[in-house]
């Protein structure tokens, strides 16, 4: 099996494991067992797949054979948005600006449909003629602007 594949299993088998939960612990060890693959690979997608841009909480916890907990951030204190907005900075790429969006929309912070008119605006197929890294300068205007309409709405 390829590493890739692989990846995408971990990835998926946490997902289904936090399908209706925000908070999960495993014992990492036992993971690698059952999926017969090394325990750095699991943490290679911990630490590539549930990040915090992706609204993910990883905390490893020392002793019990390597127990992962990872806890679904919920955007739902002060003003989440502008928290967002502060976080972006002044770059960013597709793929993180799409996990902010898919986190917000899940967090029922912004309608899927702004989520959507976001990306369409901010993503690649738009910005293509730019240059990288202004390309993700860019973006992360775009973005910015966007969700700062929206808190203003």
């Amino acid at each position: 099996m390829s590493t890739v594949n692989l990846s995408n299993m971990i990835a998926h088998m946490i997902s289904e494991m936090m399908e209706n939960q925000d908070e999960i612990e495993f014992q990492r060890n036992t993971m690698a067992q059952n999926l017969g693959c090394v325990p750095s690979q699991i943490n290679y997608v911990l630490s590539s797949r549930f990040t915090p841009e992706r609204g993910y909480l990883v905390e490893s916890k020392r002793g019990g054979g390597g127990c992962i907990k990872i806890t679904r951030v919920n955007f739902s204190t002060g003003t989440p948005l502008m928290h967002v907005v502060n976080a972006i900075g002044d770059s960013l790429d597709e793929k993180t600006c799409r996990s902010y969006l898919v986190n917000l929309v899940y967090s029922d912070l912004i309608e899927k449909r702004d989520a959507s008119l976001i990306m369409a605006a901010a993503g690649d197929p738009v910005l293509k003629l730019i240059e990288q890294p202004q390309r993700d300068r860019v973006r992360a205007a775009i973005c910015k602007q966007m969700l700062l309409t929206l808190l203003h709405r």
